[in-house]
């Protein structure tokens, strides 16, 4: 398995993708000052579809990758065995940015996102401060987060551009409530749109930075080995932002069956996709 040397196009493209998907937070925030009234049916559905599109990759096209390349260099053996370590590295590191982030303060532990444009719901909130602490210390969660869905989205892209885009779709839609979680508790402590816009713009630009920092790091001793656990790498932290985030995000929105089918329906376009790429 040849990994080709990068070219400026290459970089500018994975580069390009990882943008769109950060940047999708601001569509989130758009949502939220502009929308009347949550679709959740949608949301649930969307939710479920980018998780089932970020599984079925994993396990059927980045493991792949990964085990071809790390067998190629370590044997069928001791290369599946890497195979299994990157994977659940991945997981791990993911998990343990998540356990940091304080509940209260990591949106992923409560992604059941309402839009406060109901003044009731106001009154649990009986002070600004601490409406705009929550705001800002959900962007910096965001931001933590959103850094090693970067370098996933890049290094996907850099290998295989067609893969890149169906992955950064995905991310694009896990990222809209964020933008949500972001923008409406800002908003409502300074009543203002500019900020609570800024605040979600920072949060999702965490990902083409952790992108950027990642290809100047590992550029320099790229190899087939470092390539293969970069991708076993990648698998487990979509897997586990699925899991973890997305699946129950999707399932609070709405009846546990449009989870399920927005998974089946992911995992089914992805396939399909994959195919027609043979």
């Amino acid at each position: 398995m040849d990994f080709p040397a990068v070219d400026f196009h290459a970089v500018g493209y994975a580069f390009m993708l990882t943008l769109f998907a950060g940047l999708a937070t601001g569509v989130g925030s758009a949502m939220a000052f502009f929308a009347k009234k949550t679709n959740t049916k949608f949301l649930a559905i969307s939710l479920g579809f980018s998780a089932g599109v970020m599984i079925y990759v994993s396990f059927v096209e980045i493991l792949g990758k990964a085990n071809i390349a790390l067998t190629a260099d370590y044997g069928a053996v001791a290369g599946r065995w890497y195979t299994a370590l990157s994977f659940f590295g991945g997981i791990a590191v993911i998990a343990i940015i998540d356990k940091l982030v304080p509940s209260y303060e990591n949106p992923h532990e409560n992604m059941q996102i309402e839009f406060l444009h109901d003044e009731e719901r106001l009154e649990d909130f009986k002070k600004r401060k601490k409406l705009l602490r929550m705001g800002m210390m959900t962007a910096m969660a965001i931001g933590i987060h959103n850094f090693p869905e970067g370098l996933a989205t890049f290094v996907s892209a850099l290998q295989d551009p067609h893969l890149g885009l169906a992955i950064a779709i995905a991310i694009a839609i896990h990222n809209i409530p964020e933008g949500i979680a972001v923008s409406v508790p800002v908003y409502y402590a300074t009543h203002d749109r500019k900020k609570a816009f800024l605040w979600s713009f920072l949060s999702g630009l965490a990902e083409p930075v952790g992108a950027l920092i990642g290809w100047l790091i590992l550029m320099p001793i790229m190899s087939q080995a470092v390539m293969g656990v970069l991708f076993g790498f990648v698998a487990g932290i979509m897997v586990f932002i699925s899991i973890d985030e997305l699946l129950p995000a999707s399932r609070a929105y709405g009846d546990h069956h449009l989870s399920i089918y927005g998974l089946v329906g992911g995992m089914a376009v992805m396939a399909l996709s994959l195919l027609l790429f043979l």
